[in-house]
């Protein structure tokens, strides 16, 4: 059973705050199955957005970089990930250390 993307939403806020670094939800997407988005701020001008992904070859689910580099130009690419994607979650992360906890054990499915 998948988890919803509003728990799972909640629970990596939930672990984020565990550790002081500051998330916040941009963008509320669909409740029930909407994508998730993380841009990753580390608060110097520089941002990256990672977006999870389904490997079909071997039935893991990763967390890829979608855009990275000048913190202007990862927003444009996170708006036009929106536009055709309005059921998308948008999670913001500042941290100047670049912690993210995506690599971390239960945060990939």
């Amino acid at each position: 059973m998948r988890l919803t993307a509003e728990f799972w939403v909640q629970a990596y806020l939930a672990r984020l705050r565990v550790y002081e670094i500051p998330a916040f939800v941009v963008a509320h997407g669909d409740d029930t199955a909407g994508a998730v988005l993380v841009k990753l701020n580390t608060l110097d001008g520089q941002a990256k957005v990672f977006e999870r992904s389904f490997d079909l070859m071997s039935g893991e689910r990763r967390w890829l970089v979608l855009s990275e580099g000048d913190e202007r130009d990862v927003d444009a690419a996170l708006a036009k990930q929106r536009s055709f994607d309005t059921d998308a979650w948008v999670i913001e992360v500042e941290d100047r250390q670049g912690r993210h906890l995506l690599d971390e054990p239960g945060l990939s499915e």
